[in-house]
């Protein structure tokens, strides 16, 4: 029993250890030994990394009572959220230690949430995903208020405290009611009771509409997005970048284990409400981002869209939908980061960047970053020959295979919307005068921007090759049932 405990969750409690460790040692290090801190942390990530990959991909093990589980899914998964939250943790450190941020404390708060994210991911009992939900979520509250001199990172963060309570209610309401129904707080388990016995569908409906609600917020999606914009203007960029983009794997992994995995039976019913939700977040997202003057909140509402468009293809109940859904998730992660990786690099170089217009006269101050940020947008854009465009063409091309014509046709409307804002912020940077001169700190410059530049190369590569990521967001789609 142990030594099945140590194989399945050694990454989990690897990362326990990891948190409390850096934690007590931030005490004694200050400020003066951050990047010992920053390496320890890094390190967690490579050797949970590593004995992650070692699991199997084609079975399922099960540990803890059959309450966590490794599968195809969970290993997918939690790769990308190691190798996401190590760029996330390179990309901030300059920020953070000028900010005076880079402690034992952003340390732990951001280990303490992988771990929620890896319960999510691996939840095989509703008590475990909760726990991993009620993890992610306290944590990231803390790391929105880290910053505690800044006004706005505190109201940003009792805004997303009172929300997400609301929104755990809710989830948490529609988890007991499912145990009431089936007697049974494991997933496959609920699946079998509904299956077999005669369950009364207004209470089952009303359990699903808890739960589906619960999986739109964290989610970020529409109509439940109202937290989004105001936690990503609110928190400080390194956050906000944190909290768009990881999190979402474990979004992606509730959704998957709650309605595929256990309320397939009733497939008709939230397949109806993801195919809303994906349209409204869709087009309430782009259009809403035409009207932003604020950097961050148009990436917000940027989010949203792309929700939508994930929702879109995980709306389909098909193994080519969520293969579809699995590949999005990966790309969109990675043009997220390389977002707000630009965004820190020119707050460094230019003071912190808020407003659009603040990018005005970059293509003549600095025409490196220029081009990159022309990549980034382009790929956020969905034109090729950046990952960006294939992405959205795998989740349209799943949504016409499964027969579903008016909800690509809104699909590409809606990305036709996005790429005029994007466009918006090219013409800015490359064509408007600089609004105020600015300086630029070498070290600071070659350090991330050699980050940015292999960030945004990977964007065109994996748009010209995407077949081995497809691949194996396909292979990991099939494994899952």
């Amino acid at each position: 029993m142990l030594t099945n405990i140590l194989t399945v969750a050694l990454p989990e409690i690897i990362i326990l250890i990891s948190a409390m460790s850096v934690l007590l040692l931030g005490v004694f290090f200050k400020n003066k030994n951050a990047t010992s801190l920053f390496g320890i942390t890094q390190l967690t990530l490579l050797i949970a990394a590593y004995f992650t990959s070692q699991l199997p991909i084609e079975s399922k093990l099960l540990a803890f009572n059959n309450m966590f589980v490794a599968d195809s899914l969970s290993l997918y998964l939690k790769l990308l959220s190691y190798f996401g939250l190590s760029l996330v943790l390179i990309y901030s450190r300059d920020y953070l230690l000028k900010k005076n941020l880079l402690n034992g404390e952003f340390f732990s708060l951001v280990l303490f949430a992988l771990l929620g994210i890896n319960l999510i991911i691996s939840s095989y009992h509703l008590l475990t995903l909760y726990m991993g939900i009620e993890l992610l979520s306290l944590s990231l509250y803390t790391l929105v208020a880290i910053d505690r001199k800044r006004q706005e990172a505190t109201e940003a963060a009792m805004k997303y405290f009172i929300l997400g309570a609301v929104a755990s209610g809710f989830l948490l309401y529609g988890f007991s009611m499912l145990y009431g129904i089936t007697g049974s707080l494991y997933l496959h388990e609920i699946s079998e009771q509904i299956g077999v016995t005669e369950v009364n569908p207004m209470i089952l409906s009303f359990a699903l509409v808890f739960v589906t609600v619960g999986i739109a917020f964290k989610f970020g999606a529409a109509p439940f997005q109202l937290w989004v914009p105001d936690v990503y203007q609110g928190s400080s960029t390194p956050i906000t970048m944190f909290i768009g983009s990881i999190p979402k794997f474990a979004s992606v992994a509730m959704l998957i284990r709650l309605l595929y995995q256990t309320l397939d039976h009733l497939v008709m019913d939230w397949q109806l409400m993801l195919l809303v939700m994906a349209i409204t977040s869709m087009l309430l997202g782009n259009i809403t981002a035409i009207a932003q003057t604020k950097i961050k909140r148009l990436l917000a509402y940027s989010t949203i869209s792309h929700v939508g468009f994930m929702l879109l293809g995980l709306a389909t109940g098909a193994i080519t939908g969520i293969s579809a859904a699995l590949f999005y998730i990966a790309t969109y992660v990675l043009m997220t980061l390389a977002s707000f990786g630009l965004i820190i690099c020119l707050s460094n170089q230019r003071g912190d960047i808020d407003k659009i217009s603040d990018l005005s006269g970059l293509a003549k101050d600095e025409p490196w970053l220029a081009f990159l940020l022309l990549i980034i947008f382009l790929s956020l854009a969905g034109i090729p020959p950046t990952i960006g465009f294939y992405a959205k063409f795998s989740i349209i091309q799943a949504t016409l295979q499964f027969g579903w014509i008016w909800p690509a046709v809104i699909a590409v409307m809606s990305a036709l919307v996005g790429i005029y804002y994007y466009l918006r912020m090219i013409k800015i940077a490359y064509f408007d005068d600089a609004i105020k001169a600015t300086k630029a700190s070498k070290s600071i410059h070659g350090e991330l921007t050699l980050t940015l530049t292999m960030n945004a190369i990977a964007l065109i590569v994996l748009g010209l090759f995407p077949s081995p990521l497809m691949d194996i967001a396909t292979l990991t789609s099939a494994l899952i049932f």
